[in-house]
């Protein structure tokens, strides 16, 4: 889980890209001076920054930085005409842009369209996690896989795909070990 943390730590501190909605002079978060802003420009803040900036109405991530339900049909979709043996490449930041999508939806649905819209949401990211988890669990219990099957994986993926593979080759190493000696365990 710590893995994780720093995983989502670093992705908290990477460099989005948003769009001023309005002036806004030097403003200081938790000793960061950020802006002055002009409205309809752009600029790079960390998520962070941007995500509270957000909150107050000063900036709006751009399109190409937002995360919603058609990324999620998307991955779906690409997940679904996989070959066997095969996973497909997510998405820069999958995972930590899901968490957070599933966290908004979730705190949006006050009304019936958007309760909808979120279980709709999360049965889809349950599918997509359900499905990439049996292929990483087959993979790291058959022989070692090529670099380019692990670099589809998410940095969270490679983390299960890499403990997974240690547990299940240690544990094969005992259970022929102790065949072969005749030994009990």
């Amino acid at each position: 889980m710590l893995q994780l943390k720093h995983l989502d730590f670093r992705f908290e501190n990477s460099l989005v890209k948003v769009v001023a909605n309005r002036n806004q002079p030097e403003t200081k978060l938790a000793g960061l001076a950020v802006g002055p802003f002009e409205e309809g420009n752009e600029y790079e803040l960390y998520f962070w920054v941007a995500q509270k900036l957000g909150e107050q109405g000063i900036v709006h991530f751009r399109e190409d930085q937002r995360f919603g339900a058609t990324e999620l049909y998307k991955v779906q979709w690409k997940e679904r005409v996989q070959v066997a043996g095969q996973i497909s490449e997510l998405p820069e930041d999958f995972y930590p842009k899901l968490r957070r999508y599933l966290a908004e939806t979730k705190k949006e649905a006050t009304q019936l369209e958007k309760m909808q819209e979120h279980e709709k949401s999360k049965q889809l990211a349950c599918d997509i996690v359900n499905s990439r988890l049996r292929k990483i669990v087959s993979l790291s219990s058959g022989p070692a896989q090529a670099d380019q099957l692990t670099k589809r994986m998410a940095q969270e993926e490679r983390l299960i795909y890499e403990q997974l593979t240690r547990l299940i080759t240690d544990w094969r190493s005992r259970i022929l070990t102790c065949t072969e000696e005749g030994t009990q365990i």
